[in-house]
């Protein structure tokens, strides 16, 4: 039997979408942040050492990092489901797999951190300077990286219906967290049609609901 170790408001949202997809049955166990942190809880240090969510057990395997959570379900589940046949298509989606976290998601990370740091509490003798250092990166770096993938991505969904060709695939899955993400923190509006289409594309698929449906959003108010 998998069991998802799922943090509510997470990357694990994904995983659940993915199960989901491929009708599989699957134990859900929840895990609460830490309501001053709002980080993973020490338990689940005890199924991974990093203490992070999403984490997979099936049978003896256990398994983090949300992409290839994804990737061992398709092989191990998916039966040819959900990743593109033709070559060309399988290269995109091998791509945009790995995109996901490995260039979409520092700028928006760096984003959280700043506005953390703008925003949280501080003596007050340091909080203009901390906020000036904090403006300054946003403006001069984090916002044009931003920008430059936001435009590349709008730019990639003109070329065909979903991320790696005209029928949908576990790409458009691992996608979704960094467009959610940017959505509701990085500034995605209607400028960018196709990624608006593209949020309300995957929020109307019976998968994606059910997900949501069992382990709650994938980000607050999302």
């Amino acid at each position: 039997m998998i069991t998802v170790h799922h943090l509510n408001h997470s990357r694990s949202h994904r995983v659940l979408w993915l199960l989901e997809e491929l009708e599989l049955l699957y134990e859900l166990k929840r895990y609460p942040r830490d309501p001053k942190t709002m980080l993973a809880p020490a338990e689940l240090r005890a199924i991974h050492p990093l203490g992070k969510s999403p984490v997979i057990t099936d049978d003896d395997l256990t398994l983090a990092e949300s992409g290839a959570i994804l990737e061992y379900l398709l092989e191990r589940y998916g039966n040819g489901r959900l990743r593109p046949h033709d070559a060309a298509d399988h290269r995109r989606f091998r791509y945009w797999m790995h995109y996901a976290e490995g260039s979409a998601m520092p700028p928006l990370l760096l984003k959280l951190v700043f506005d953390r740091v703008a925003d949280g509490p501080m003596p007050f003798f340091v909080r203009p300077v901390a906020r000036a250092i904090a403006k300054g990166a946003q403006r001069a770096f984090i916002g044009p990286q931003l920008k430059t993938h936001l435009d590349y991505m709008e730019s990639e969904l003109a070329r065909s219906a979903w991320f790696a060709g005209e029928s949908f695939s576990a790409a458009d899955i691992q996608m979704s967290f960094p467009i959610e993400a940017v959505r509701a923190r990085g500034g995605l509006d209607d400028s960018r049609p196709r990624l608006m289409d593209f949020l309300h594309r995957i929020k109307q698929r019976p998968a994606y609901q059910r997900a949501v449906e069992r382990g709650g959003p994938a980000l607050p108010n999302a």
